[in-house]
């Protein structure tokens, strides 16, 4: 069937969605990236690896019809920063989304009375500061772009953890991070609201990526026990699918949104 006129006059006038993912090329930012090229979205990959290591993943992206690039980017550099909106912006005519993925658990596990200041940092700064102030630079090409189109849509997405409210004792700077991301996303959605960006977060449970991998036989255990009423391991497409709704705007009377995507581990019980 032949497209009415006004039918193509509207497609070319309406932007090609595009989302920035950070830590896309793995994991749970793999998960939301395939999701999104799912729904048809252009991707802009960030991670620190090089990207030959990425090449599989990128690939798999690619094969849904949509364009993929991918960009080195250390988030907790500023500079670094900078550069990845700036190539961003070269390659996407406007920021449908952003989703806020990459993180690092600490390099050594360790008890609150052992911890250092050196591994809090390094943690704070790549899991914390480093997206807050992507957000930053993010939101602000947003509101330019919905200053300029009062139609524009976009959203922003931080992928937190259940970390945020959840106790570990031996990893006490990734909780305070998270907890960190929490706030954050509550403040950037009462500040952007005024201009119809919802930003949400994400708070995934026990997630089969790279990052559980070492810790695989004590979360089969709590598994095995009950410890999670859906007794099974989350997989990233269970978080992408979360993305890709945000993305569709399936809650358009929502913003500050927390999501448990965690199986009900996070439900108080006796």
């Amino acid at each position: 069937m032949t497209k009415s006129p006004n039918l193509q006059i509207n497609s070319a006038l309406s932007p090609q969605p595009s989302a920035l993912i950070t830590g896309g090329s793995r994991g749970i930012g793999l998960g939301c990236a395939t999701a999104l090229a799912r729904e048809g979205y252009d991707l802009m990959i960030a991670g620190r690896r090089p990207e030959t290591d990425c090449q599989p993943a990128l690939d798999s992206l690619r094969a849904f019809g949509v364009n993929v690039h991918y960009a080195v980017c250390d988030v907790a550099d500023a500079a670094q920063r900078h550069a990845l909106i700036e190539t961003t912006r070269e390659k996407f005519s406007c920021l449908t989304l952003l989703v806020n993925n990459a993180g690092m658990a600490p390099r050594v596990r360790a008890d609150l009375l052992d911890a250092t200041e050196d591994v809090f940092e390094e943690v704070l700064r790549a899991n914390l500061q480093g997206p807050y102030f992507l957000t930053q630079a993010a939101a602000r090409w947003m509101v330019e772009e919905k200053k300029s189109d009062p139609d524009f849509r976009a959203a922003i997405v931080n992928i937190s953890s259940i970390s945020a409210t959840v106790v570990s004792v031996n990893r006490g700077e990734y909780c305070i991070s998270k907890a960190g991301v929490a706030m954050a996303t509550q403040l950037w959605a009462r500040r952007l609201a005024e201009f119809g960006i919802p930003v949400v977060e994400i708070r995934p449970g026990v997630i089969a990526t790279d990052m559980t991998a070492g810790v695989k036989a004590k979360y089969d255990a709590i598994i095995a026990n009950g410890g999670i009423p859906l007794p099974r391991w989350g997989q990233p497409d269970d978080i992408g699918r979360a993305v890709a709704s945000i993305a569709r705007g399936d809650f358009p009377y929502s913003t500050g949104l927390v999501l448990n995507i965690d199986g009900g581990m996070t439900i108080p019980c006796l």
